[in-house]
């Protein structure tokens, strides 16, 4: 028999706290404050309930009003956030990287088979998908476009010079080419696209490049546009566990045993970067963050111990980059 607890209702009492009154909340629990001006401008200018995540390390948790533990400080704190902080950018910068490359793959193995305007056929994709609907995608095409089907409609001139110079110049098709269209699609809008490909050959065309398989590529692309968006919103990296889980590799099975920490998601950038930009070093500025900020466990993040003496992550040397 299924019992199902009654939840009661319960109005939130809470009130908002003036700066001092956060930092005096945060001494009366145990937390040492080094400089108070200096932890209300931090309070007033990220947010005390956007510290408390990074506080949660230091806390007592099980005891009532999670008091700190002893020695632990507000820049222990700091520093938590800024090393996530710098973390987001890190990944920002491999993940614009892998989603141009991801589009341009895409773009030029369709074009090269069904011509420029590739993306206007629905018999080029998937039509049970539930996910993706491909007069949606031309409807989100044409909104950006400030278009209709079948016809242009008077408005603001695009912000994009190029896209300007098709519509003054041609008139047929209503869209431009799909080369153009790249470049203002997000990268959630190419992993759909490139998932809902019918022909699994052409899906297989495309993850080649990347030397994994097309199923593996679909799974990245859907979970580095979560977190993509992720970094995009400011949100934490940090001891987070992944809602979308990566496909591990099977080349990777050895060394990667948790797939839903950042950990994971570092080998997949790591893995897609030694084939779009090996000289990039990306690799090692990561490793060169974990060690510039001791106090952010690594385990926190999914690493295991001496990760980065896995020969994955010293790869042979190449002689170009993007």
């Amino acid at each position: 028999m299924l019992y199902v607890r009654e939840v009661l209702p319960v109005k939130f009492a809470k009130p908002a706290l003036p700066v001092q009154q956060q930092r005096v909340r945060l001494e009366s629990r145990g937390l040492l404050i080094e400089d108070a001006a200096e932890t209300e401008h931090y309070l007033r200018f990220i947010g005390y309930y956007r510290l408390s995540a990074y506080a949660l390390p230091l806390q007592q948790c099980a005891l009532p009003d999670k008091p700190f533990k002893p020695g632990s400080t507000f820049r222990n704190i700091l520093n938590l956030y800024r090393f996530d902080r710098e973390l987001r950018l890190l990944v920002m910068d491999a993940v614009e990287r892998i989603e141009v490359a991801a589009r341009s793959v895409i773009v030029n193995e369709m074009s090269i088979r069904h011509g420029p305007h590739w993306y206007m056929d629905a018999a080029h994709f998937n039509p049970a998908s539930h996910r993706f609907k491909h007069h949606e995608l031309l409807n989100r095409i044409d909104r950006e476009f400030t278009i209709l089907a079948g016809g242009r409609t008077p408005g603001k001139p695009h912000h994009e010079v190029f896209i300007n110079h098709y519509f003054n110049k041609y008139t047929s098709p209503y869209l431009p080419p799909s080369w153009m269209v790249a470049e203002t699609l997000t990268l959630g809008t190419w992993s759909q696209i490139f998932e809902n490909l019918k022909v699994t050959a052409e899906r297989k065309a495309v993850a080649a490049p990347f030397g994994v398989d097309e199923q593996l590529l679909r799974n990245w692309l859907h979970v580095l546009t979560y977190i993509r968006n992720l970094c995009a919103h400011h949100a934490r990296l940090w001891n987070r566990r992944l809602v979308i889980k990566i496909t591990v590799a099977r080349k990777h099975q050895s060394f990667l045993k948790v797939n839903d920490r950042f950990y994971a998601v570092a080998v997949v950038l790591h893995e897609l970067m030694q084939k779009i930009a090996p000289t990039t070093g990306w690799h090692e500025r990561l490793a060169a963050l974990l060690q510039a900020h001791p106090f952010a466990d690594p385990a926190a993040l999914g690493f295991p111990p001496n990760w980065a003496s896995e020969p994955f992550w010293n790869p042979p040397s190449h002689e170009f980059s993007i």
